[in-house]
């Protein structure tokens, strides 16, 4: 088997030195062993003699906090080291490599012969394709001084490059905050959402009364929410794959059941529209055709629509996804009129579908010159 198929990935991992300095409400030696288990590594501890009977080994300093990226991207590939202002401070070797390996790491000789040295973007790359932007990962000397640096770009590295408005310019600051604020408490991602999926019926409950004020309050608590409980999961490395179906199925479901609810509750508000059917139909069909075009273009083109070109990742803001349209009803209301506001939604989505339908058609019209690639990717 060769170094890059199954073999090189390291199956033990040493952690090198000692950290008083907590980040997120864990110590550095936690963070990484929860790092480390993401990526499948479960022996984990300080015993070099130990790690030195055979396999591959990751060496570690825990001064130094690392974005997910590249412990994951160091646990795939062998014979190399991370690089931090010139020293070594992390690296993936064999079994053989270890003494040598840890003394360069603690500043006393050169890396082993055949491991390469590499900064931050040549072991982790430039492009976060899961979370759809363009990023540098970072890897932090840790102290006193720099918690606050590597909280906030930590936290900074758990947000969607591309995404609403809304989500991207009002929620960071104070979702840091409150994430920050449960972490230190122990209060999981799980946690959040449940919380907020009782916010999302409380809500759905009040407009289908026509108490649309009242309900916007839990509506907007839970879309950010929304924000906090995913970004919870990743600074903390609590992510799992039933929170991820749990907190994405919750948002997937249940946007059009808030705007039908908010249709039905118009006439006991005093403000019923003309045909509340089609209204209706265009709520519920027209988010399945959006969900179905954005589907089209990752199929077709290996890769989300809204990071295509500039204007597809500013579409994004703005297009009628839950956060947009909420904004819409929310204007209106505060004027007086849910009413016009239900029908400026109704448009705004079907507005939205041409313009997604025009990103196909010029997909495919683009691909007669070669393959799609991101701009964030550039």
């Amino acid at each position: 088997m060769t170094e890059t198929g199954k073999s090189a990935q390291a199956t033990t991992a040493v952690l090198l030195g000692v950290s008083e300095v907590r980040i997120w409400g864990m110590s550095s030696a936690e963070r990484l062993r929860r790092q480390l288990l993401k990526v499948k590594i479960t022996n984990v501890g300080q015993d070099i003699a130990a790690a030195a009977t055979g396999g591959r080994v990751i060496l570690l300093r825990v001064d130094h906090a690392y974005e997910q990226r590249l412990i994951a991207a160091l646990a795939e590939r062998p014979d190399c080291a991370l690089i931090v202002a010139g020293v070594p401070v992390a690296a993936n070797v064999s079994a053989s490599d270890v003494a040598t390996a840890m003394a360069a790491l603690g500043g006393r000789g050169p890396l082993p012969v055949g491991v390469d040295g590499l900064d931050a973007e040549g072991l982790g790359g430039s492009y976060n394709f899961q979370l759809r932007k363009r990023e540098i990962a970072y890897a932090v000397p840790l102290d006193a001084t720099t918690v606050k640096e590597v909280e906030d770009r930590s936290f900074a590295a758990s947000y969607k490059g591309v995404t609403d408005g809304i989500t991207k310019y009002v929620w960071p600051v104070p979702a840091q905050i409150v994430t920050k604020w449960c972490a230190e408490r122990a209060i999981t991602p799980n946690q959040v959402t449940y919380l907020g999926i009782a916010l999302m019926f409380l809500a759905l409950g009040l407009f289908w009364q026509g108490w649309y004020l009242t309900g916007l309050i839990p509506a907007w608590i839970m879309t950010f929410l929304d924000t906090v409980d995913g970004k919870l999961a990743r600074v903390t490395m609590t992510y799992s794959k039933f929170g991820d179906v749990l907190d994405h199925g919750v948002d997937l479901i249940h946007p059009p059941f808030w705007w039908w609810a908010w249709v039905i509750g118009l006439p006991a508000y005093g403000l019923p529209i003309e045909r509340p059917d089609l209204v209706v139909w265009i709520i519920f069909g027209g988010y399945v055709v959006q969900r179905i075009l954005e589907g089209i273009f990752v199929r077709a083109f290996g890769m989300h629509m809204h990071v295509w070109r500039p204007f597809d990742s500013f579409f994004r803001l703005i297009t009628a996804r839950r956060n947009p349209n909420l904004v819409i009803l929310t204007v209106f209301t505060l004027f007086g009129r849910p009413d016009l506001g239900m029908i400026a939604t109704a448009w705004w989505i079907v507005l939205s579908l041409v313009v997604h339908a025009a990103q196909i058609v010029q997909g495919f019209w683009a691909r007669r010159k070669g393959r799609l690639t991101s701009w964030l990717e550039a």
